[in-house]
């Protein structure tokens, strides 16, 4: 059978069974619905099933497992780690309902929900999810691979807050997985990613705030060149109820960029207070000395508007990153990652850390597959372009980046790894012991290796 005639009989067998759309390449709206806001090497499918609901889902991982292809998972396409060649795409963007069940405080969320969703759904009743920076992220991947999140330093990770995840498993049988039904399953995929199947579903808990004190203070890293150390030594003296991160690039000079920051080499500093919001200026107030400051977006706001916290742009561009989890930071390698990442560079460089500890550092119970909760921050340097082939220089210079703090590494995290990663640096992400109980489980789920998830688990059978 050549290649052509099996690719024609996939969409044929899924067309017949399926109620949402399927698209093979030759077929208007492929692109557009292969495609996420990651530009840089995505998904070519054999075919694209739009899951209009759960029997979809169902129904494209068994035609696949039976023409021996495997399956990808698709919502909001930030984190295409491992593109799909062949095979058959589940985009999950139809499945996007919430429910709140604001008695006992959980929201049920559907497969492609962004955040922005269930942030919507739970704010009318005074409720919050444990969100991230970027409101249109998929909900359901950004927790099974973590979750660091505004709220992380008081509540924990996303995953430590999951009670109920419902699954399509490589066999085609739809589960219902939580710490008495699968409780392996359930451990594997809070914290392990997408590697044990296909959740249709997530229930998670959400936490009384309705307002927070939060936004960001843009420094002048020519007039501030140690800010990001005198960042570190702020993070030292903060409660728990602060959670923040320190965002370092080159603003482009267009329209849009706010006048005072546009062309500028900054440091954005952005925080989430989770206490009083009238306690929360006092707690930044320290900060303000550590430069100059040419804008700031601070104040008082409902947490429906979190995602003007970092105000982190959503359109489609192409990225890829390279990340770190530190037991601490070094003023000298500090000062060196600015000088690396400056303005001369023929192409975009993010410098992105987030501060840890806190609720990050204590398991939950039940446990999660979530590795190194003893890091006190997250490192990633992200290298961007408008799409199409990646810049020559830019995995150079995230490795080099890297290599400066790697004295302080105690491991990565999988949630802001943007591109492909080997196998040996997937198990960087998890202790040896868990890397191992991953794998069985794996084995005993998906043998054949018929889900592709951006970060491989080999099944260990």
């Amino acid at each position: 059978m050549t290649q052509t005639t099996q690719d024609t009989n996939v969409v044929e067998a899924l067309a017949a069974r399926v109620s949402g759309p399927v698209l093979s390449s030759a077929e208007d709206g492929y692109d557009a619905e292969r495609t996420g806001l990651q530009l840089l090497g995505g998904h070519r499918p054999s075919a694209v099933v739009g899951a209009a609901d759960v029997d979809d889902v169902r129904t494209a991982v068994a035609v696949a497992a039976d023409h021996g292809l495997q399956v990808a998972v698709q919502a909001s396409g930030h984190g295409v780690g491992v593109p799909l060649d062949g095979g058959v795409l589940i985009s999950t963007r139809r499945l996007a309902r919430v429910r709140v069940d604001p008695d006992r405080r959980t929201a049920w969320a559907e497969a492609g929900t962004p955040w922005a969703h269930v942030i919507a759904a739970a704010a009318e009743y005074g409720l919050a999810p444990l969100s991230g920076s970027a409101p249109g992220v998929g909900a359901v991947p950004y927790t099974l691979t973590g979750g660091v999140g505004l709220l992380a330093r008081t509540h924990g990770y996303a995953a430590d807050h999951v009670t109920r995840l419902d699954v399509v498993t490589a066999d085609g049988r739809a589960r219902r997985v939580s710490e008495r039904e699968e409780p392996d399953l359930f451990w594997a995929l809070r914290g392990g990613g997408g590697a044990f199947g296909v959740v249709t579903g997530m229930e998670i808990r959400l936490f009384p705030l309705e307002r927070l004190y939060g936004g960001s203070l843009f420094f002048d890293v020519d007039g501030a060149p140690e800010i990001l150390d005198a960042w570190r030594e702020w993070t030292s003296t903060v409660p728990e109820e602060l959670t923040s991160g320190l965002t370092k690039l080159v603003l482009p000079d267009v329209p849009g960029v706010p006048e005072p920051l546009r062309g500028r080499h900054v440091a954005q500093v952005a925080v989430a207070w989770a206490g009083r919001p009238d306690r929360g200026p006092a707690v930044v107030e320290p900060l303000r000395a550590a430069g100059p400051i040419l804008g700031q977006t601070l104040g008082e706001l409902p947490y429906a508007r979190s995602g003007e916290v970092y105000a982190e742009p959503d359109h489609p561009h192409g990225f890829r990153s390279r990340n770190l989890l530190l037991d601490g930071l070094d003023p000298t390698a500090t000062a060196r990652l600015t000088e690396m990442t400056g303005p001369d560079l023929p192409f975009t460089a993010v410098v992105g850390v987030r501060h840890l500890g806190g609720a990050l550092a204590r398991r939950p119970e039940p446990s999660n597959a979530v590795g190194h909760r003893a890091a006190a921050y997250s490192l990633t340097v992200i290298t961007a372009n408008g799409g199409g082939e990646e810049d020559p220089g830019a995995r150079e210079l995230r490795d080099g980046a890297a290599s400066l703090f790697s004295g302080r590494a105690v491991g990565r995290s999988l949630g802001f790894s943007f591109g492909p990663l080997g196998d040996g640096e997937v198990r960087e992400a998890f202790a040896p012991e868990d890397f191992r109980r991953l794998s069985r489980i794996r084995g005993v789920y998906d043998p054949d290796e018929v889900v592709r998830s951006n970060h491989r688990i080999p099944p260990l059978v």
